[in-house]
């Protein structure tokens, strides 16, 4: 998947849309990649992966062998009228060919004329700690199953491989089976991109208790957006599954049923997990704002102490800042006014004096434990 993430590109696509156009019209975005096309053809015997330059020669070899099953794969939306083409070939609907194209819909799953349509999305976290979200399309047929993506790349090479080694039973098993191993693979990508976002939760949360600043607070707010994303994703992934579940035996055989239930299972575990990260988003910024409370705190303590231990001493020298006269104007001497002006160790008592007071009050202070964590 993309380096780059895809995070506003739902914002894009509807701007790119022209409001009241004819339902099922298809708005091809001026960046969408050119169409490359592979074709994996295989049965339990043999197994024939390719690129076609051509629509012709892919749909050349896909008819010649309908005895096996086939994977055709289109990655990159940038050419209309190609897609037109396959709408008409594969009896694709216009409404579900523009959610294709679209390229951001809610995970679901739609019935029609005994085939599904499926809206998986691969996600993966990025080294720069954003979402990346590709939309996966798939329909299913009677021998083949169709899918498209933006990208070239994507998570499902697993999966390639183990068709290409004939691991497992993929290559015995029907393509409906096909279609639930690629959901299944996109879900099990979920796994490590969770483990990821909640490696970064545990960094941040290491931060908080060092440097709790502006800047982490703006990278904890970031993630937590991520993780409503992907509570966003989740949460229809595991209705799609429910609904996949309910559907009739003809179209969902009763065999093919446990495996649907396993990639329940793991919907719910991902429904656990995103929530059990939402709430820790949601500590980190209380953890936040105790923290920034707490050094306010400390601050605001240390300040105080100061402003406290400076009162006495601003009342000495404000009393002694008091310009009363020593002589009246008879001549005589006012014995009350201050006598220790005159002393000749006057200014050194006074010193002393005030520097005893601070120590009374810094003692004081410390045997309050005051001082501790100052």
């Amino acid at each position: 998947m993309r380096i780059l993430p895809n995070l506003r590109q739902p914002t894009k696509n509807i701007l790119d849309r022209k409001v009241g156009q004819k339902p099922g019209s298809l708005t091809i975005s001026a960046e969408a990649l050119p169409p490359r096309l592979f074709l994996v053809s295989f049965d339990d015997k043999h197994c024939d992966i390719r690129e076609f330059e051509s629509y012709d020669a892919l749909m050349g070899a896909f008819h010649a062998a309908p005895e096996i099953r086939h994977w055709i794969d289109v990655r990159g939306y940038g050419n209309q009228a190609l897609l037109e083409r396959m709408m008409v070939d594969f009896r694709i609907h216009p409404l579900q060919m523009e959610d294709v194209v679209n390229d951001y819909q809610r995970p679901k799953v739609e019935e029609d004329h005994n085939r599904l349509f499926i809206v998986s999305r691969m996600i993966a976290f990025t080294p720069q700690h954003e979402l990346d979200d590709d939309q996966l399309s798939i329909f299913t047929g009677p021998n083949y199953v169709l899918t498209f993506q933006s990208d070239y790349e994507d998570c499902l090479d697993p999966l390639r491989e183990r068709i290409k080694a004939g691991k497992g039973a993929i290559r015995k098993k029907t393509s409906m089976y096909l279609a639930y191993a690629m959901m299944d693979v996109v879900l099990d990508h979920y796994f490590p991109a969770m483990a990821s976002l909640g490696e970064y939760a545990e960094e941040l949360e290491d931060c908080l208790f060092e440097n709790p600043s502006k800047k982490l607070l703006s990278q904890i707010l970031d993630l937590k957006r991520e993780v409503v994303k992907i509570r966003r994703i989740v949460w229809p992934e595991r209705d799609k599954i429910n609904e996949i579940l309910r559907m009739d035996e003809s179209m969902v055989p009763h065999e093919l049923k446990i495996y649907f239930k396993d990639i329940y299972d793991h919907a719910i575990q991902l429904i656990d997990l995103v929530d059990n990260y939402k709430e820790i988003t949601s500590s980190l910024t209380d953890l936040y704002l105790s923290n920034v409370s707490n050094r306010m705190n400390e601050v605001m303590k240390v300040l105080t102490i100061i402003s406290t231990i400076f009162i006495p001493l601003s009342f000495i020298v404000g009393l002694y800042g008091m310009n009363f006269s020593r002589e009246n104007p008879k001549g005589g001497i006012n014995p009350l006014n201050m006598p220790e002006l005159y002393h000749p160790y006057g200014y050194v008592s006074l010193l002393c004096f005030m520097g005893l007071v601070v120590s009374g009050m810094v003692y004081y202070f410390y045997r309050k434990g005051w001082l501790t964590k100052v």
